[in-house]
């Protein structure tokens, strides 16, 4: 049976990329109680896993649905679990939530889970255990409380449940790293751009995907990326997002084969009106842009998104020229954009501004054209509630080690 449900979620979740799943469920909740110890699953990022365990006894609101399972609340999502495993409750359910508003809205905050986590129905780890929440979670906190021996706690709700996990036990969350690329090229062929710091080797870039496939990290798409922003989605707590700027025809020689061996996503921010159509004979002495083909030979790897179309140039004191140019002009050059990535996409949402430049004309350009996130060149991670065009990402430099961009991938604050 196990194996059948299993099956049933994939199908339930099989969806187009980018698409943000919601409960389509409109069945009121019931409240039912575990007779054993019951395996929870739930959609985190795009797949149907295990997340933890119900503890018998314990009583959770399910909905229920045709399947072989119920539907619960579960973070940003859904929640399922075996109907084997559970029963009627008999009369009003005791349920001590009393420490806390069930209505309470979620904060902008999450909590992260690096080893199985004990739910506890109250703030003291001597208290009854609702469950446990696995490994390699995010997961949506409703607010912190410190106990009388000073120790925080995260207070949380499952299947209009409150529940409560010790920080010793898990950390806040403060991001998700956003990764930055744009030339790629092997040593021995890198006359011209050693010393650009945009500019990074094969070697280093295949190292770098290296660490992160071997720490279990998972890439997103930044249609994942809104979900997070936005505060819609379910994802893991090793996750970061990949992006290339310009569409330089490095990225389809280098790039995208490391990526794709390693099963990882990225996205392409694309200069539409540098885009070739054909093939250059390869020149690594020269910045060369990919062709139409070579765009359309990347896309199970690459999600093509908007670098402007005119506007990557920057003026003779070497300033972003969208800085100088009128609202209506930015307007103009971000839907042509999106107008001529449509071949690639016809989901062009997402902007990435030139040379890092913005102002309130651009912000407000990219809102009125269509875009729902923009990113920039500003350090940083990106967290719930951030402006979505405003968003921050990190550079791992060639000269970077890895033990570098261990430290600036680590949920650790950024300065």
């Amino acid at each position: 049976m196990l194996t059948r449900l299993i099956f049933c979620f994939v199908l339930m979740f099989t969806a187009p990329a980018g698409a943000i799943l919601v409960n389509p469920t409109f069945n009121p909740p019931r409240y039912m109680q575990t007779t054993e110890d019951a395996a929870i699953w739930a959609h985190i990022g795009n797949r149907v896993i295990s997340v933890g365990r119900i503890e018998q006894g314990q009583v959770l609101a399910v909905v229920p649905t045709a399947a072989d399972y119920y539907e619960f609340s579960f973070g940003f999502g859904t929640g399922f679990i075996d109907k084997r495993h559970l029963k009627p409750t008999q009369g009003k359910p005791r349920i001590q939530d009393r420490l806390g508003d069930l209505n309470k809205p979620l904060s902008n905050q999450n909590l992260l889970t690096w080893q199985a986590v004990t739910l506890y129905n109250e703030p003291d780890n001597k208290s009854e255990p609702l469950g446990v929440l696995a490994e390699n979670l995010r997961y949506p906190i409703i607010s912190k409380l410190k106990d009388r021996l000073n120790q925080t706690w995260f207070q949380i709700r499952i299947g209009n449940r409150l529940a409560w996990v010790s920080s010793l036990e898990a950390q806040e969350d403060n991001g998700i790293p956003v990764l930055t690329y744009h030339h790629i090229l092997r040593d021995e062929e890198n006359t011209r751009f050693r010393h650009t710091s945009t500019t990074t080797s094969v070697r280093a870039f295949s190292n770098q995907m290296t660490w992160l496939r071997d720490m279990g990290y998972t890439t997103l798409s930044l249609y994942q990326l809104e979900g997070y922003v936005k505060n819609r989605i379910n994802l893991p707590a090793r996750a970061v997002a990949i992006t290339f700027d310009d569409g330089l025809k490095s990225v389809s020689r280098y790039a995208y084969p490391v990526l794709k061996q390693y099963g990882f996503s990225a996205t392409a921010f694309i200069i539409s009106s540098r885009i070739k159509r054909h093939p250059q004979k390869w020149d690594p002495k020269s910045l060369q842009f990919m062709s139409i083909s070579e765009l359309q030979s990347i896309q199970d790897v690459f999600d093509v998104q908007s670098h402007t179309h005119f506007l990557h140039r920057i003026d003779g004191l070497r300033h972003p020229i969208l800085l100088s140019r009128s609202y209506h002009n930015i307007l103009f050059d971000f839907e042509r954009s999106r107008r001529a990535l449509a071949q690639f996409n016809p989901h062009v949402l997402y902007l990435s501004y030139p040379f890092g430049g913005y102002d309130q004309k651009a912000v407000k350009a990219a809102h009125d054209a269509g875009f729902q996130l923009a990113v920039t060149t500003v350090k940083g991670k990106v967290k719930p509630g951030d402006n979505p065009y405003l968003l921050k990402r990190l550079y791992i430099l060639r000269t970077d080690s890895l033990e570098d961009m261990a430290r600036t991938i680590s949920n650790q604050p950024q300065g």
